[in-house]
């Protein structure tokens, strides 16, 4: 499933996400970018503070799935709401920072490879405790730990064995593939991984089981 939401996107972005998960739902004026770009939500979910009136109009109340709690964010709302096996989340990168932190944020809050967060260059995904990434030789592959965390890593140009990472700590950004696939095991949960936005199709893989026929390229 496609999850978009109101921040700046390039329309291409959004197309080649759809081709990968078809159904779309939006995040509040993520509605009204769907509009826009040609593109009906089959449903709305958020606050609905900043939709715009004419989308309330074109879309009509069936689609409209309000939430009135200001206890978590649209994103953090959407995916309260949402059944299914992984979500593509567009449009909630490269605007206001603070609404992109709460993003990664409610992504460690959530179950483990629940969501892929693609930006303009990078996806981010909260990585299970055991991930096998199949990356072309060379990918940069960033771990961001959102709590103190250890694990064991195979395939990296530098390992994570034996190293104490934390958010205000060590952290392990700017890695990259020495040998494919990757493999982590993680102490837990609350770890981002972080790759290239080229790499989306390999990362649903790894997070999915059931898109084992998701084409490599």
């Amino acid at each position: 499933m496609t999850l978009l939401g109101g921040a700046p996107l390039e329309t291409e972005l959004l197309k080649q996400v759809l081709a990968l998960a078809p159904v779309l739902v939006a995040a509040d004026s993520g509605a009204d970018t769907a509009l826009a770009a040609g593109y009906r939500p089959e449903a709305v979910i958020g606050d609905m503070d900043s939709l715009s009136d004419a989308a309330r109009r074109q879309l009509g109340s069936g689609v409209l799935h309000k939430v009135t709690e200001q206890d978590s964010t649209d994103f953090d709302k959407a995916l309260d709401r949402i059944a299914a096996p992984i979500v593509l989340a567009v449009g909630f990168t490269g605007a206001r920072l603070d609404h992109e932190l709460a993003v990664y944020n409610a992504l460690v809050r959530h179950r483990a490879g629940a969501a892929i967060v693609i930006g303009e260059s990078d996806l981010a995904f909260h990585a299970p405790r055991h991930l096998r990434l199949d990356l072309p030789v060379g990918t940069r592959l960033s771990l961001f730990p959102m709590r103190a965390m250890r694990g064991t890593s195979t395939g990296l140009r530098w390992p994570i064995d034996g190293l104490a990472l934390a958010p205000d700590g060590r952290v392990a950004t700017s890695n990259a593939v020495r040998t494919s696939p990757v493999t982590l095991a993680l102490d837990g949960p609350g770890m981002l991984a972080i790759l290239p936005r080229t790499q989306i199709r390999p990362a649903v893989r790894a997070l999915w089981p059931g898109a084992g026929d998701v084409p490599a390229r």
